[in-house]
């Protein structure tokens, strides 16, 4: 791995959520930490870290690193000056390749916050080999998408017997102001549709499957479900990837395991409209003046007040079954799009650069690569994780 002069440089610093991110370092990284504060402009990054003296006095002595991911000397020694290098900029299928090149090329630890399948698999088409021969970790999906998801499966499958076919569902809830970058990204995603197909495909023929056990997702149907007393709908965003690729690498997962992600909704006109307004957004995404109308409706660097951000929440229950045993579990934290995402990117930093982890490199979920160490912090952090019915 990279040792570079930093454990922790955070790229996007100046932005919405790069900014939340640093100022949560700012108030919970240990006095040891040697972090850096990297963007394109340097008296953004200076007066941004003038304003975080006011959390944290020490931040006066924060090292500025001045990157631009069209310069790709500047991105190669941002790679080379950290251990762990954090990225918010995005959407990461228009931004993000370059930084994850250098990492893979430096041996650096690289960590994100994309929602996006193709992007996604793409990088792992092309540097996952690059990363495991340096022992760069590749770690994407460290926000909402998709760490609540991936370590609250991890939790519940531990709940259960290691040597049965464990079949796990999701069933997410969650109140708060959509991410810009999160709106962004989406819309692109949508775009993309066929990209994504044919990026996917690809993956799967050369990445196979895991010898000697099965690991799948499965697509369940909407209805209403008389233990959480809400319409669930199959959810098809980026977590179940997630989780299923965990379960390739992590033996505990057991030798059968099938998961089934959905989204809680009240009631059935609910179910109607939120299907009407995704194929909606979808067909419009196809068209590229409709596409730009839309991208243009909310900055990926805009967000909500901390007053809205106080009012957000989720919770995401898992319900479990192995051999005739079940468990019940459930994760739950504040405001989804900003909040917690900002406290999750940033621990998982942390973790990967002071904690005692597993040996893997290449394209790992976060679950595969921090496992224990990160539900720990998340833990300490405020993350809740209950165990609700085990039988």
């Amino acid at each position: 791995m990279a040792e570079g002069p930093h454990d922790i440089a955070l790229f996007g610093a100046t932005g919405f959520t790069g900014r939340l991110t640093a100022e949560y370092l700012a108030r919970h990284a240990p006095p040891e930490t040697r972090w850096a504060l990297a963007g394109r402009r340097r008296e953004k990054l200076e007066q941004l870290r003038d304003e975080l003296c006011d959390a944290n006095p020490q931040c006066g002595d924060l090292d500025l690193v001045v990157a631009d991911i069209e310069d790709d000397a500047s991105v190669h020694e941002l790679a080379q000056a950290a251990r762990v290098v954090v990225t918010t900029v995005g959407p990461y299928t228009s931004y993000g390749e370059p930084l994850v090149a250098a990492c893979a090329s430096a041996g650096t630890d690289y960590v994100d916050l994309t929602g996006e399948p193709e992007f996604v698999d793409r990088m792992w088409l092309r540097y996952h080999d690059r990363a495991q021969a340096s022992g760069a970790r590749i770690v994407h999906s460290c926000g909402f998408d998709s760490i609540p998801h991936d370590l609250g499966a991890y939790h519940a499958v531990l709940q259960l017997p290691a040597d049965a076919p464990i079949r796990l569902e999701g069933f997410v809830a969650a109140g708060g102001s959509l991410s810009g970058g999160t709106y962004q990204s989406a819309i692109t995603a949508f775009s993309r549709m066929r990209q994504y197909a044919r990026v996917s495909r690809e993956r799967r023929r050369r990445e196979g499957s895991p010898e000697g056990r099965r690991v799948r997702a499965f697509t369940g149907r909407v209805r209403h479900d008389r233990d959480l007393g809400r319409w669930v709908v199959p959810f098809p965003s980026i977590d179940p990837q997630v989780i299923t690729r965990s379960a390739r690498a992590v033996d505990r997962y057991g030798p059968d395991f099938s998961y089934g992600h959905y989204l809680q909704l009240k009631n059935l006109p609910t179910v109607v409209g939120l299907a009407g307004g995704v194929t909606g957004l979808m067909a419009l995404a196809q068209v590229p003046p409709a596409r730009d109308w839309l991208l243009g409706r909310m900055g990926s660097g805009e967000g909500p007040s901390a007053e809205k951000r106080a009012e957000g929440w989720f919770r995401v229950r898992f319900a479990g079954e192995a051999d005739g045993r079940q468990a019940v579990t459930e994760v739950s934290g504040g405001d989804p799009g900003y909040g917690e995402t900002s406290k999750l990117l940033a621990e998982a930093a942390l973790c990967l650069a002071h904690d005692s982890l597993p040996p893997t490199a290449g394209q790992v979920t976060p679950a595969a690569a921090m496992g224990d160490a990160l539900l720990a912090r998340l833990q300490a952090a405020g993350i809740e994780f209950r165990v609700l019915e085990p039988t």
